[in-house]
């Protein structure tokens, strides 16, 4: 990942996703979570990367990881622009830090302060895109109509459990009716 220096002596960052070495800078990512996403796909873990595309993510009480998403790595991924960063690439990457150091502090609530709730906190930090409202619910609905799909896998893992379960239901429904 490489971070250039333009002509005015800005730091200008690397856009590129690198899906096989888990590099997704300036992305929030999202991957489902075991059982629960089988019945509700909509429902997931999200994280967000830094401008060198190492993802943060809070998957547990007291514990930000680093490098390492807590429920497998990313099959979908929403990249943004350092550009409506006040502050640019450094804001990005200070408001990720922030928000992780702050969330290693916090008992994990899946209801009312997860993951989602970090990731809105970095994006509330760093002021994205001129607001400082962002909110567990309107991430999730913003993954979901602009993420794009880490590849067809990243499609499958996300939606095969779901429609296996669809399918077993709907099967058993027929054998038994």
């Amino acid at each position: 990942m490489l971070i250039n220096m333009n002509s005015d002596s800005e730091k200008v960052a690397d856009m590129e996703i690198q899906s096989k070495t888990h590099r997704f800078p300036f992305c929030i990512v999202w991957t489902p979570l075991p059982i629960i996403s089988w019945f509700f796909p909509f429902i997931g873990h999200m994280g967000i990367a830094t401008s060198k595309g190492v993802i943060r993510d809070f998957s547990g009480s007291y514990y930000v990881s680093e490098d390492d998403m807590g429920f497998s790595w990313p099959t979908m991924y929403w990249q943004l622009s350092p550009d409506k960063v006040s502050g640019g690439v450094e804001a990005w990457d200070r408001a990720v830090k922030e928000a992780s150091d702050e969330y290693r502090s916090h008992s994990h609530n899946i209801f009312c302060d997860n993951c989602h709730s970090h990731v809105a906190l970095a994006l509330n930090t760093m002021q994205y895109n001129n607001k400082s409202n962002w909110n567990m619910v309107h991430l999730a609905t913003m993954m979901t109509f602009r993420g794009k799909w880490v590849g067809i896998s990243g499609f499958l893992h996300q939606y095969l459990p779901f429609m296996i379960v669809v399918s077993l239901l709907l099967g058993t429904a027929i054998i038994f009716s």
